[in-house]
């Protein structure tokens, strides 16, 4: 089972391959030019050095993005290979959310929690939810 606070937190890229340019050291271990390296992005916006608690779902941590060292959360990628709309994808999410959110009633309809990774975590009995209109005063 994954933490529910977890999954909020998880980027949807689950991770990026890059090629090592150059012979180089990262963390004691040698990683010889040429070889392809997996970064899986969700790890780190999990080091506590930058976010306290990084597993509890905070989305005040972003409200200053100058505070925060770069790459540290790339659900759109970063620098060079940033999506070009992801400030449009951002606006359209939230209002989506406000519209879902104020004005229907949801209701899990499934109490099973376990996930699978194809390659990103899935819940794994799908995510059935009963969706009603709001009454509106």
């Amino acid at each position: 089972m994954i933490n529910p606070k977890l999954s909020e937190t998880l980027p949807t890229n689950f991770g990026s391959i890059r090629k090592a340019i150059k012979d180089m050291e990262y963390g004691g271990y040698l990683i010889p030019k040429n070889w392809q390296i997996f970064w899986v992005t969700g790890m780190t916006q999990m080091d506590d050095t930058i976010s306290p608690e990084p597993s509890n779902f905070d989305p005040n941590r972003f409200e200053n993005p100058g505070s925060l060292p770069p790459y540290c959360f790339v659900p759109f990628g970063a620098g060079p290979r940033v999506c070009p709309g992801y400030e449009f994808a951002r606006i359209e999410t939230l209002v989506s959310i406000h519209y879902l959110v104020t004005r229907f009633t949801w209701k899990l309809l499934c109490s099973d929690n376990s996930f699978s990774r194809d390659p990103m975590s899935v819940p794994a009995k799908g995510l059935p939810v009963q969706i009603s209109p709001r009454k509106l005063i």
